[in-house]
């Protein structure tokens, strides 16, 4: 089919809409390595696992050999309000960089949280009060998943506890209010309610938190009250698998009219976005069936990919998670307050760590204010504001498309668009100021970090 016939949204019908989540790991001949118990130093069980998290969903975080997982029809139901989301043409950002390069982006941020995160919020909130649990904590960065798990648990019935990377709550306090109107109490993190907060705040009493602090908090809170457990937004196999209605959705709307990327870009944080885009296409990889080149990118300010050391790590910072391999700056690094909040995470996840390793996906990093100069352009353009994470694949897409322009390559790029910046305005209005700056850690402050990875024997 001819490119003048591709309309700028391709939607699905209902009918076409995936009704599996897709695990990778069932095509990967070398599998991730195993969570371990930090204790015992030996591979995390299904009853040790269950203390943290719903029965299904610790299933599902240690199935390594089924390729897809039959989505319940209540979830499939719930999807129905905001699914399929639309993958768009780009013709007027192609047309104003003036590149033969077709652009392409699966927008995930046409529903009330803006994000993805909806997609595995809904999922875990679900097997959550099938077990008949009162409630779910857990931790955000940026707010989007804090938010999408509030309006899960809200259309279920589940209290919802958020502990929210205290940078992000000072920052973002519309994201914050969304969360309450739907019904979570929203915390500071790190804060003075739970024992490994306040442990952290004392050694650290001007820091501005991290994904890793929040984890910390959040599965204490999970661990010291009957009848509820920890979900996760991130870096799990499991949020992963749920994630994959993007990519298969992608897939599909592609295939609909001929078209085959050439790259597929994501932003990089813990791994959730771009696990959900890339897996289905790394799945034709693995099974010989096609080739991509698939980029990460994440910032230069926390480049776990880029500069970090592939071995085994504490999953937060207060210790009390376990061990992941994974790409990793350290449990205890301390990001810089970039706005690009949901990026702030110190490993990636085990299955994108372990792509990684064998060459499947390639990484980048990006400063923010290169990051923030490509958002701009995007909005001017396309008409969507995009979020600071979403905009670091932005960014990369775009320079691929100059360097198309400048070689007269044609190729054709797959971005994801994970969420809008609506409640990142604080952000921007920094970079309009001419106040925003870039912080790259360095390789001593890294080192440092470092040093205090576990030893494994």
């Amino acid at each position: 089919m001819s490119n003048e016939k591709i309309p700028y949204k391709i939607y699905l019908e209902e009918s076409e809409l995936p009704k599996q989540w897709y695990n990778v790991r069932a095509d990967m001949k070398k599998k991730p390595a195993p969570l371990l118990n930090p204790g015992t130093g030996k591979p995390v069980t299904a009853e040790e696992l269950g203390h943290v998290f719903c029965t299904e969903l610790v299933k599902q975080e240690l199935d390594e050999t089924t390729p897809y997982i039959d989505i319940p029809e209540e979830i499939l139901s719930f999807y129905k309000m905001y699914r399929p989301s639309p993958l768009v043409r780009a013709y007027c950002l192609e047309k104003a960089l003036g590149t033969p390069a077709k652009i392409y982006y699966k927008f995930e941020g046409n529903n009330t949280s803006g994000s993805h995160k909806l997609n595995s919020a809904i999922a875990q909130a679900y097997y959550a009060k099938q077990q008949g649990l009162k409630g779910v904590t857990t931790e955000t960065g940026a707010g989007q998943w804090g938010t999408a798990l509030s309006m899960a648990c809200s259309y279920f019935g589940l209290d919802c506890q958020v502990y929210m990377v205290k940078v992000s709550y000072e920052q973002k306090p519309f994201r914050r209010e969304v969360m309450r109107t739907y019904g979570a109490s929203v915390t500071p993190s790190p804060s003075n309610t739970t024992e490994v907060g306040r442990k952290i705040l004392a050694e650290f009493p001007d820091t501005n938190g991290s994904l890793g602090c929040a984890i910390s908090e959040a599965v204490e809170a999970a661990t010291s009250q009957e009848g509820y457990r920890y979900v996760l937004g991130s870096v799990l196999s499991q949020v992963l698998i749920h994630q994959t209605v993007i990519g298969l959705e992608s897939k599909i709307a592609m295939e609909k009219y001929g078209i085959k990327p050439d790259m597929i870009i994501g932003c990089a944080g813990g791994g959730s976005n771009l696990g959900g885009l890339v897996s289905p296409f790394i799945g034709e990889m693995l099974r010989g069936e096609a080739n991509y080149q698939v980029i990460a990118v994440e910032p230069a300010s926390c480049p776990s990919l880029t500069r970090g050391k592939y071995a085994y790590d504490f999953c937060d910072t207060g210790k009390v998670c376990p061990l992941a391999k994974m790409y990793t700056l350290g449990s205890g690094f301390m990001p810089s307050p970039n706005h690009a909040g949901g990026l702030r995470y110190h490993g990636m996840s085990s299955i994108l760590s372990e792509l990684y390793d064998q060459g499947l996906i390639e990484a980048r990093s990006a400063e923010q204010t290169s990051v923030f100069e490509a958002a701009e352009k995007f909005a001017r353009v396309e008409g969507i504001l995009p979020a600071p994470e979403s905009s670091h694949a932005i960014r990369v897409a775009i320079d691929e498309a100059l360097k198309c322009k400048e070689t007269g390559e044609e190729k054709t790029i797959l971005f994801g668009l994970t969420g809008t910046g609506y409640f990142d305005m604080y952000a921007y209005g920094a970079y309009n100021d001419g106040k925003m700056s870039d912080y790259i850690p360095t390789d001593e402050e890294i080192a440092k970090s470092l040093a205090t990875l576990p030893e494994i024997k």
